[in-house]
């Protein structure tokens, strides 16, 4: 049989509350039957009293010989006796019969029938046609208050029987009042025990979760609905405290991870600021080695660089290695030991050298104590320039994330030496076109100058051999002019090279340009700025100037003008015209020859920066110069070649 603590919640409360239900039902029950007794009894009662009342009116009637009164009286009375006796239903009035009732009511019927036989007719005389004769007042009275005594005893049982009922009434509800006491606690008990002690237990088990207790639990102490909702919470919390479980190891996962990711980021970080800022192969590999030894926590670090063919390996640079060991491995040939192996598939080794075999092959790495090598191919486009070896005083291992940095940081270093080496190639072909240019305008302009003063010499030599004076005054008076010349090229060119860009604006640099011609020539001229651009890197500002200088170089030279203009506008496009009034001269389209020589290098330089330059000029109408530069957007992808500026 299923035990009770088995049952469900709502038969548990049923069983407490069914008892109590059917006792009040019955407690109700008999209460109403009592005082539905009570009401005709107190109605019987009621009526057996007026009995008392209407004998003594009888009495009077009699003494009266109201013959008229005292036959409805009788009829009265008659009416109340049946009314004792058969009961009223719908008053309700009914007798409460017992022994003593019935007999009491017998006695009153009884002597009922004696007091209307020799009263109701003693004041008619039978002899006299029924006239009145007058009764025996006092035995009237008498035989009166006899009858009257027995419908009190009658009245007296009808009470006693009422008290007795009214004893049962007060106990009806007495007994309802301890059954509502009773059903009460029975209630308050029965939902401390099945309700509200399982909803404190739960109670209690979560505030414990909520302020971190995870193994709290609920011990199911029944079947029913909170015993199914014991073992979900207990399956909840199971379920969560492994959940808290497994992201607590998961956050100390990602926080190690995230600290690995950190320190990786941090190690390219510092490379990156390295490789940013080293201006020399010293400075870039000693500050490598140094970072990637603390990087890598090993206790040396050595990074060689190999020739084309990786046959010869050289040190460029250690950090913790001992000088005895550093002045051996300066160089070292391919294969003399694990250090410096071609290997047709390059990758990260990592090489226990404490094994005797690994010693034979390491003996300087055994000699000083170390325990592992790490090696790392340092690559570049598929090509290994070079090598990166870490040395341990004990055996390690490297994870793959270790791994991977290790590899990186070495391509990064690859990368940086490449860039080392461009910038300084790129320096050189830098300098080599300078020097060109620099010759190029030596030959335009002083070169020339020296050869015609050359030509000069010589005739002052047959004009001094000659004796001829005026010969001599004309040729010495030619030197002059091309001394003065020569002179005036000079000072040009060192103008010309010296000359500095703003790195903000070009219009200073454009102002200073145009009164140094202003000085050389006597010519006015008149700059004029349109629109708002964005600044010209210092490259592209030389490389404009030097063109805007050989275009005022040529005006001076060639144009006969009397005034020269130089309009900029800077949107859409940058673009720069050096226009004058001169005489102009034949100019074909695409057509510049050796004649043209300041025209060439124009159109070089604007060839160099991507730039359009046209060229204008009509006989007699003057020449225009216009360079236009390539969209602000491109400008700084244009080739930043700055010459270099020459000494004076």
């Amino acid at each position: 049989m299923q035990s009770v603590r088995d049952w469900s919640l709502g038969g548990k409360l049923t069983l407490v509350g069914v008892p109590f239900l059917v006792l009040a039902l019955l407690a109700v029950t008999l209460t109403m039957w009592v005082s539905w007794q009570l009401d005709g009894g107190a109605a019987a009662l009621n009526e057996a009293g007026r009995l008392r009342m209407q004998t003594w009116r009888m009495a009077m009637s009699a003494a009266h010989g109201d013959a008229e009164a005292l036959g409805a009286q009788r009829a009265e009375f008659d009416h109340s006796l049946d009314l004792l006796r058969g009961g009223d239903p719908d008053r309700p009035l009914f007798v409460p019969w017992d022994e003593t009732v019935r007999s009491r009511f017998g006695d009153v019927e009884s002597h009922w029938a004696q007091f209307q036989q020799h009263w109701m007719r003693a004041g008619v005389d039978p002899t006299a046609d029924q006239r009145w004769v007058a009764p025996d007042v006092s035995a009237l009275s008498a035989d009166t208050a006899a009858f009257v005594a027995h419908v009190d005893g009658f009245v007296a049982a009808i009470e006693v029987h009422m008290s007795r009922w009214t004893a049962l009434l007060y106990l009806c509800q007495v007994g309802m009042l301890a059954l509502a006491v009773a059903a009460a606690a029975a209630i308050v008990y029965a939902g401390f025990v099945f309700v509200i002690e399982p909803l404190g237990a739960l109670g209690t088990a979560t505030l414990a979760i909520r302020e971190g207790d995870l193994g709290a639990r609920v011990e199911p102490a029944s079947s029913d609905e909170f015993g199914t909702l014991a073992e979900g919470f207990n399956r909840m919390a199971d379920h969560l405290q492994s959940m808290y479980g497994q992201l607590e190891a998961r956050v100390s996962e990602k926080t190690a991870e995230l600290e690995e990711k950190r320190e990786r980021l941090q190690a390219l970080y510092e490379v990156t600021a390295l490789v940013a800022s080293a201006m020399t192969l010293d400075e870039l590999a000693n500050g490598f080695v140094a970072r990637i030894t603390r990087i890598a926590r090993a206790d040396a670090a050595v990074v060689r660089w190999s020739d084309e063919a990786n046959e010869r390996y050289l040190m460029i640079a250690a950090e913790g290695l001992p000088d005895a060991m550093t002045d051996l491995e300066q160089c070292i040939d391919a294969g003399t030991c694990r250090c410096g192996v071609p290997d047709p598939a390059p990758q990260l080794r990592v090489i226990p050298i404490r094994s005797e075999a690994q010693a034979q092959a390491q003996p300087h790495c055994a000699r000083f104590g170390f325990a592992t090598l790490v090696t790392v191919p340092v690559r570049l486009h598929a090509k290994t320039t070079g090598e990166l070896d870490l040395l341990f005083y004990s055996e390690r291992t490297l994870l793959s994330p270790e791994r991977s940095l290790l590899e990186a940081l070495a391509s990064h270093f690859a990368g940086a030496m490449e860039n080392l080496r461009l910038n300084a190639l790129e320096m050189e072909a830098a300098v080599s076109q300078e020097r060109t240019l620099l010759a190029r305008e030596l030959h335009d302009s002083i070169a020339q100058s020296l050869a015609f003063l050359k030509i000069q010499v010589q005739l002052m030599r047959d004009a001094l051999a000659g004796g001829d004076q005026t010969q001599i005054a004309r040729v010495l008076a030619e030197i002059d002019a091309g001394v003065r010349e020569s002179y005036g090229d000079v000072r040009e060119l060192l103008v010309h090279f010296r000359t500095r860009a703003n790195a903000e604006d070009i219009e200073p640099a454009l102002a200073t340009t145009l009164r140094k011609f202003e000085h050389q020539s006597g010519l006015p001229a008149r700059l004029q700025m349109q629109g708002h651009g964005l600044p010209l890197s210092p490259e592209l500002q030389i490389q404009v100037l030097h063109i805007v200088q050989e275009a005022l170089s040529n005006v001076r030279k060639h144009a006969r003008a009397s005034r020269v203009w130089v309009d900029v506008e800077q949107q859409p496009r940058w673009r720069f015209e050096v226009r004058d009034d001169g005489i102009g001269f034949a100019h074909e389209p695409g057509a510049i020859g050796e004649t043209h020589v300041g025209l060439r290098i124009m159109r070089e330089r604007a060839e160099r920066i991507g730039a359009l330059l046209e060229v204008m000029s009509t006989p007699g109408r003057g020449t225009s110069i216009v360079l236009t530069l390539p969209a602000q957007r491109t400008l700084a992808a244009a080739p930043a070649q700055a010459p270099v500026e020459a000494a004076a």
